[in-house]
């Protein structure tokens, strides 16, 4: 999950929640166990493109969605590429890719609230082992929302050391923790104040 939702009228954004987290799931759950092959390659890139272009979303989003990835595809690329070759990194980082924005379709055309209550029905089956299925489901939400947060925060801050010429990962660690502890607090404050504990 990269991008919050954005609203819409398409096939994805008119499906319930319900089905359509399933639908993703069973796609993701795919491309995940497809084998190191191009084939399976190119069929996990064609399954994502497809989802894409479905009226609503459009390859506007997916380029988004790839570009937000720009840092894990270097570090999914880059490592296997020193160990297994060119052709399995470049096979196993197409297969990532397509996961994971497949995963984020969800995000993108789900509101928040129905995410909620559909993890919600999920997990309900599971209060028989004393698991409470609103505060898993808001926990899941809740860092669904963090990650996009998390990296418009990273992205402010190196704005601002480029615009003082500052550089070196220490300038970049310290400022950014503060200000992603600070949001964990206002985070927790807002949800102690609606009585979450």
């Amino acid at each position: 999950m990269l991008t919050l939702y954005r609203p819409g009228t398409g096939p994805w954004h008119r499906m319930p929640a319900g089905p359509k987290t399933l639908v993703l799931l069973l796609l993701v759950l795919g491309v995940s166990l497809l084998p190191s092959t191009w084939p399976a390659a190119v069929v996990a890139a064609g399954a994502c493109i497809v989802c894409y272009l479905v009226p609503g979303v459009g390859p506007a989003q997916l380029a988004r969605q790839v570009w937000t990835l720009r840092w894990l595809i270097a570090v999914a690329f880059g490592i296997p590429c020193i160990f297994l070759g060119v052709e399995a990194a470049t096979v196993g980082t197409v297969r990532i890719v397509a996961a994971v924005s497949l995963a984020g379709l969800l995000a993108l055309t789900t509101p928040v609230a129905a995410l909620l209550d559909t993890a919600e029905r999920a997990l309900v089956p599971l209060r028989v082992f004393g698991v409470d299925a609103g505060r898993v489901a808001l926990l899941l939400v809740v860092a669904l929302g963090t990650v996009p947060t998390l990296a418009r925060l990273a992205r402010e801050v190196r704005d601002a050391q480029r615009a003082r010429g500052a550089r070196g990962i220490r300038v970049f660690v310290v400022p950014f923790l503060v200000l992603a502890l600070r949001h964990a607090d206002d985070l927790g404050d807002a949800l102690t104040a609606r009585g979450v504990r």
